[in-house]
């Protein structure tokens, strides 16, 4: 690789992260690649909720990110202003949030963040080239693409998700069940008593490191789902998809509301590697975002806030390994500073009340008779975010 690589800057895996990432090093002047393994639209697995601090991460970059998003996501969004929380013994919990947020298919929402890159920004778009290695050397890295194409780059960024190929390569990480979820998705029409603005967290007597959802996503359509710690499931031996359906069909709150419903597409897994550890997330001209980084929420399970902050964070660290010409491990670890700074104080805490409230499954009853307390019930949205 001794000729001058096509690209200062590749970013591997075009949602949230990479999109984020791209929309960063708008302006900077250098050539940025942005890859996808699937041509867009493209469904992601997920339980597609938008926390608002997403929304605040792009308007800071550029304020016309926020409001362009906003309206494209508008035919295929509902805006959530309440959480409805149900306890293991059937008690409930309504909260209702001042913060901007919405629940959105990936299918449209993924989309619109490549529009506002297309948009705003010079960035060559890849779509369908999977990735299927990369190589590090003395002056770039390497990617070979599915095809048997290559293409080469100063700094690689991976943002292509729990299974990142860019991560599997350059920053190899064994699998820690204790820190990782599996959860099932489907959608589904019909569903009684479920207000467009509410998203339903159902937590479980018997499944305490997890939860169910049932969040609306516009157009009459909810993302239905469950999910648990993989170190829960790998030793009770648990089949996600099963529990599910038996959840929809037995459950005391569940059962009247899904009598009528009917699932639109089909059961799928997804696994989410949980936030609060010291995943590497850097290597020999590499950095990692989002999924790739290990930055799921343990306490709720959502990631798509974390994704777009690390993708910025990332945007401004490869800036400043191109303005200084330093690619060195070294350099680089001002990256992983700036992401643990930023977020992993507190996933270390969320991680920390999530395994508690696992251990001790009487303090999430406490919680919720605690709730009745105006001025508790404002602490602990505070502590859950």
């Amino acid at each position: 690789m001794a000729a001058t690589p096509e690209y200062d800057v590749l970013i591997v895996g075009a949602g949230p992260a990479g999109t984020a990432c791209a929309l960063g090093l708008a302006g900077s002047g250098l050539r940025v690649g942005l890859l996808d393994k699937a041509a867009f639209p493209r469904d992601k697995v997920c339980g597609d909720a938008i926390p608002g601090p997403t929304l605040r991460a792009l308007a800071r970059l550029n304020p016309r990110y926020a409001q362009e998003l906003r309206e494209l996501t508008q035919p295929h969004r509902t805006d959530v202003s309440c959480s409805r929380l149900v306890s293991p013994r059937g008690r409930e919990l309504s909260v209702q949030w001042q913060a901007p947020a919405f629940n959105s298919p990936r299918l449209h929402f993924d989309e619109a963040l490549l529009v506002l890159v297309r948009r705003h920004t010079a960035t060559e778009v890849l779509e369908n080239s999977p990735v299927k290695t990369l190589a590090a050397t003395s002056v770039g890295v390497m990617v070979t693409l599915a095809d048997g194409s290559t293409l080469s780059t100063r700094l690689v960024i991976g943002c292509d998700g729990a299974n990142s190929a860019v991560g599997r390569c350059l920053v190899p990480h064994p699998l820690n069940r204790r820190r990782h979820c599996a959860a099932v998705r489907a959608y589904y029409q019909g569903v009684a008593d479920a207000p467009e603005t509410t998203s339903d967290f159902l937590f479980l007597r018997r499944y305490r490191a997890g939860y169910c959802w049932v969040f609306p996503v516009g157009n009459g359509l909810y993302n239905v789902g469950f999910g648990m710690l993989s170190e829960d499931i790998a030793r009770e031996k648990v089949d996600l998809k099963q529990v599910l359906n038996e959840l929809l069909a037995t459950h005391p709150t569940l059962e009247p509301r899904f009598r009528q419903a009917r699932r639109v597409s089909p059961l799928q897994g997804f696994g989410l590697p949980l936030g609060g550890a010291r995943r590497p997330l850097t290597g020999f001209r590499v950095l990692l975002c989002g999924d790739a980084a290990a930055l799921i929420d343990p306490l709720q399970g959502h990631g798509i806030d974390k994704a777009v902050i690390s993708g910025m964070l990332a945007a401004e660290q490869a800036r400043r390994c191109c303005q200084t010409q330093d690619f060195s491990p070294a350099f680089l670890q001002q990256y992983a500073q700036a992401v643990h700074q930023r977020l992993g104080r507190e996933l270390r805490f969320r991680y920390r009340i999530m395994r508690l409230l696992a251990r001790v499954p009487w303090l999430v009853e406490a919680a919720f008779r605690a709730s009745q307390w105006a001025w508790l019930r404002r602490w602990l949205v505070r502590v859950v975010g």
